[in-house]
């Protein structure tokens, strides 16, 4: 009889990874969604302004010379807030060796291409070199600060060997006293 949490068993600890895996893969799926439906609308009312940002930084200056404090904190925090799920959930599906470099490298190409479908067929919407930056903050936080805990806490780990048991040597005791004489027959 035990009492207490029992020890997680390998197989047991594998299936968390597999379902930690799913769960993520299918926040994933519904993340890129609503990341779709935000960034792929078509914006008549700017489709006049719209225009491509190759230079890092440019659009900050912006933000920061002709938008007021609340609108520029809303473009910035906007653009990091839709990197942050990227960071959180990706650490769960990519391997385990150099997953913070794979976590940047892949938020990236993902950003860069919405940014490239946003400016080569999204009415109103341009390629900005600034969102991508952002966007890979995001994830570059929401990695530090809860995906490097949820990849840990949801890792399969290879099952401890078992040690072998050593025999346990019979120590004879020692008599004390006077020898034993056999008498013989």
């Amino acid at each position: 009889m035990t009492t207490g949490a029992q020890p997680r068993t390998p197989r047991g600890r594998t299936a968390l990874h597999v379902g930690a895996m799913v769960v993520a893969f299918l926040a994933l799926v519904a993340f890129s969604a609503v990341l779709a439906r935000l960034t792929l609308a078509p914006s008549h009312a700017s489709a006049d302004i719209a225009t491509a940002n190759l230079r890092p930084g440019s659009s900050l200056r912006q933000y920061a010379e002709d938008y007021t404090f609340l609108a520029a904190c809303k473009q910035i925090g906007g653009n990091l807030l839709l990197g942050v799920p990227f960071g959180v959930l990706l650490p769960v599906l990519v391997p385990r060796s150099m997953r913070m470099v794979r976590v940047i490298a892949l938020t990236v190409v993902v950003m860069a291409l919405v940014e490239l479908a946003q400016g080569a067929v999204v009415e109103g919407r341009a390629f900005d070199v600034d969102d991508v930056i952002l966007n890979t903050t995001g994830a570059l936080l929401g990695y530090l600060l809860l995906g490097r805990s949820f990849a840990h806490a949801t890792a399969a780990r290879p099952a401890r060997p078992v040690k072998p048991v050593k025999p346990v040597r019979r120590v004879k005791p020692v008599r004390r006293g006077r020898p034993r004489v056999r008498r013989r027959r």
